[in-house]
């Protein structure tokens, strides 16, 4: 049974810095592609960041350009989201998501495994 499982989330201060983790359990996860998506309060789910099996990352929210950064450690079975300089609208539940094809996508329905979010919470 493959799982993932975020971690890292909680309240921050504006312009503070934040490392969520996504750990892949019951498979490699050298073999799949990570996303990271984010559901602020009353909005739908998007993608903001993701990184192929090769480690090319690609930013689909402009807002965290620059200021979000995307990893993979295979060997530790983990993904990370590094986050600087957060503001408020970057609150939200974020979610960790797989695909086996090796290239990203900014389609939600293509991942096929999810985690079950981490809440992040940026206060001004």
């Amino acid at each position: 049974q493959v799982q993932v499982v975020e971690s890292g989330g909680g309240l921050v201060q504006s312009g503070e810095s934040r490392r969520l983790s996504c750990k892949m359990v019951g498979d490699s996860l050298s073999l799949w592609t990570i996303a990271w998506f984010r559901q602020a309060p009353r909005k739908g789910r998007e993608v903001i960041i993701c990184i192929s099996q090769d480690s090319e990352s690609s930013v689909y929210e402009h807002s965290v350009k620059d200021r979000f950064t995307i990893s993979r450690q295979n060997g530790a079975n983990m993904a990370y989201l590094q986050m600087n300089n957060l503001k408020p609208e970057d609150s939200g539940t974020y979610f960790c998501a797989v695909r086996r094809p090796s290239l990203c996508s900014n389609e939600a329905s293509l991942y096929r495994y999810w985690g079950q979010g981490t809440p992040v919470t940026v206060s001004s």
